[in-house]
């Protein structure tokens, strides 16, 4: 089945996500539209690169769409369904890829017992190489699971977790890219001054972390066990590995996921604070 899918946001998450699946359905057999808050300038940009049909009118968007993918901002779900219910009706199917945003919550504000999926991709759906995990809600049968399956395995890798697990997925997986990037300038950086040319860097950074994650992927080792067979006494990696662990480089990455896990949390909590919407 290739359903008809509807993207309520046009942001970077959506984006992603809409560029894996083109760019994996050649034939493009999978119906796209897109609709947005307000910025009618992006919503032309997605139309023109990805081939995608844009919306303003909400119940013909709802009338031709079998999934609903949520990807608005968080704080902008409630007045996002109070728009969308009045034309839900029981085949859609609702995908969430807002971060912190719980199944039961999406159900409430819908008062209806549609399936709601819940995704944690990450913006490395762009190039079909996202960790994508999804848990289902109440409401969501095991064939509604597969089909979520099948839409994200178009971006990437999917794992399905509980629910429970869903904020530790966001600060780990979902932010995860930008902790890599973040990484990465340092290493430029640090090439920079050393005379390296920009473009030269790029290739053997980029090659450095395809081959490290490749090697971890193939391997029981613990991470520990293979950087300290890069390590030699008195050596260069000895050199750095002083360096970070002087400033707690490792402690201070898992206290930084530690915090985007919290702060996942507390979208969560917000929403057990926000139920009722009234009509």
């Amino acid at each position: 089945m290739k359903p008809n899918l509807l993207f309520v946001g046009a942001g970077a998450m959506a984006e992603a996500i809409i560029a894996g699946v083109r760019a994996t359905d050649q034939t493009k057999q999978t119906t796209i539209k897109a609709m947005n808050k307000s910025n009618q300038e992006r919503l032309a940009y997605m139309k023109e690169r990805y081939e995608i049909e844009t919306l303003t009118d909400v119940k013909e968007a709802m009338d031709e769409s079998d999934v609903v993918v949520l990807a608005m901002k968080p704080k902008d779900i409630e007045s996002a369904i109070i728009q969308l219910r009045p034309f839900v009706t029981k085949h859609h199917v609702f995908y969430s890829v807002l971060a912190g945003t719980k199944t039961d919550y999406i159900s409430s504000l819908l008062g209806t017992k549609n399936a709601v999926i819940r995704a944690m991709p990450n913006t490395s759906a762009t190039v079909m190489q996202s960790a994508t995990a999804i848990c289902k809600g109440e409401y969501a049968t095991d064939e509604d699971v597969e089909l979520a399956r099948s839409l994200f395995l178009h971006v990437g890798t999917v794992t399905t977790v509980t629910e429970t697990q869903m904020d530790a997925v966001t600060g780990i997986s979902g932010s995860g890219p930008a902790y890599m990037y973040y990484v990465i300038e340092g290493l430029m950086e640090s090439a920079e001054r050393a005379g390296i040319g920009s473009d030269e860097a790029k290739r053997l950074i980029v090659q450095t972390m395809i081959g490290a994650a490749t090697r971890f992927s193939h391997t029981e080792q613990t991470p520990k066990e293979l950087y300290k067979e890069v390590m030699s006494p008195g050596g260069t990696t000895e050199a750095a590995f002083k360096h970070l662990e002087m400033f707690q480089v490792k402690e201070h990455i898992a206290k930084g996921a530690d915090a985007a896990i919290g702060r996942s949390k507390q979208l969560g909590d917000y929403d057990v604070d926000h139920t009722s919407i009234g009509g």
